[in-house]
């Protein structure tokens, strides 16, 4: 099949890779979002799609909007028999939709219909799932609301974070997108309608959303913290100012207020709802992350001092 790929970040990349290298298909175009500012000093930069398009000289369409006229027209000479979408990030109405013979084909990073929504990975660690997945659906108007395909599985480790969920992920999800395209074209797969039952959401995760509330159990701030490394980054106040936090540890039953600090010799504690969590890497404002250890030993936190 002709196929126009729809991505953006580095997740959806393996999936490209993959479909570039398949005999079956053949990309004759990426659809990404436009570049964007990165760095100090905010050049612009192609997305990591859009990159890897590039060195595969292969035609890059970087509508500012999908119902952008000029892309519709552009989309429709090229004729695509179906577009592969992997976290494109962009709005696709009935006009985009349409133009290609089988649709546009998502691959999901959920089971669904759990976790519907911009953000899966991080919602299934917080919420203490023991297994997730990725699937393929076909595209419409409602959000993550269509017919499925395929699914994979993939175990949640007690200590993944969202980057090593999502890396492990992002591969198994690649050969379920090109398997689910291969059945398409020679007509053996079709899509099923998603059950109405086990429907949950997933919003974008905010940066708010990634603040610590130590007020929470142990294993919540554990959660917490997975979900959101490596961005947008768990984060608490010391001393007014703001401190980003790695993954920490639960640890056994101890007395020690929600937010208090305890420096010991080899790690730093934190007070919780129930039992403390051990620290893993602090990183100050406009310094990197470092040990916990090391952090207290420039800080300095006074007995009783706590994160905010």
């Amino acid at each position: 099949m002709r196929l126009v790929f729809a991505g953006t970040p580095e997740p959806a990349v393996v999936s490209l890779r993959r479909l570039l290298e398949a005999d079956a298909h053949e990309v004759v175009a990426v659809v990404t979002r436009p570049d964007a500012p990165a760095g100090r000093r905010r050049t612009l930069q192609r997305s990591p799609v859009g990159a890897l398009a590039d060195e595969a000289g292969i035609e890059v369409l970087t509508p500012a909007k999908a119902s952008d006229p000029e892309f519709l027209d552009r989309l429709r000479a090229i004729g695509p028999d179906c577009c592969p979408v992997v976290a494109y990030g962009n709005l696709l109405r009935p006009a985009a939709l349409a133009i290609p013979e089988h649709g546009w084909v998502n691959l999901h990073f959920s089971l669904l219909p759990a976790w519907r929504g911009a953000a899966p990975v991080q919602a299934a660690i917080r919420a203490g799932d023991e297994i997730t997945g990725a699937t393929t659906f076909r595209l419409e108007e409602g959000m993550d609301t269509g017919p499925v395909f395929g699914t994979v599985t993939e175990k949640i480790a007690d200590d993944d974070t969202a980057g090593s969920l999502l890396e492990r992920l992002a591969t198994s999800g690649a050969g379920l997108l090109a398997a689910t395209l291969d059945g398409i074209a020679d007509g053996t797969l079709g899509a099923v309608p998603q059950p109405s039952e086990g429907v949950s959401i997933a919003p974008k995760v905010t940066v708010d959303d990634a603040r610590v509330r130590w007020t929470d159990p142990a294993l919540a701030v554990d959660r917490l913290v997975r979900s959101v490394t490596p961005a947008p980054g768990a984060w608490t106040e010391f001393r007014g100012q703001r401190v980003k936090i790695g993954p920490v540890t639960t640890t056994g039953f101890d007395d020690l207020p929600p937010g208090e600090l305890r420096v010991e010799k080899r790690r730093v504690l934190v007070g919780t709802a129930g039992a403390p969590v051990a620290l893993g890497t602090v990183q100050p404002a406009g310094k990197p992350a470092m040990p916990a250890v090391d952090w207290t030993r420039g800080a300095q936190p006074k007995p009783g001092e706590r994160f905010a």
